[in-house]
């Protein structure tokens, strides 16, 4: 085995620490606590299903009226009370 220089050895670990630097935004994308957060969510949305109801037209028009008497019965502002 060749004998290394250590002069050699620092300038590989600086070139290490260079292309680590330049990657890092990179490598914490894949490897950080972002990362594993958003794989875990993945993870539980490929489980979700999506379920079709058996609802009537019925129970759409219900809810639009009963949308539109909640809308009736909020407290609205005058243009008098503004001022």
């Amino acid at each position: 085995m060749a004998v290394v220089s250590w002069l050699s050895v620092v300038l590989l670990a600086c070139a290490v620490l260079a292309v680590v630097g330049a990657e890092w935004p990179r490598l914490r994308q894949r490897l950080g606590v972002d990362a594993r957060r958003s794989r875990k969510r993945e993870r539980r949305k490929s489980q979700l299903r999506l379920v079709h109801g058996d609802e009537e037209p019925d129970d759409a028009h219900d809810f639009a009226a009963s949308v539109e008497r909640d809308l009736e019965q909020l407290p609205t502002l005058d243009e008098s009370d503004r001022r």
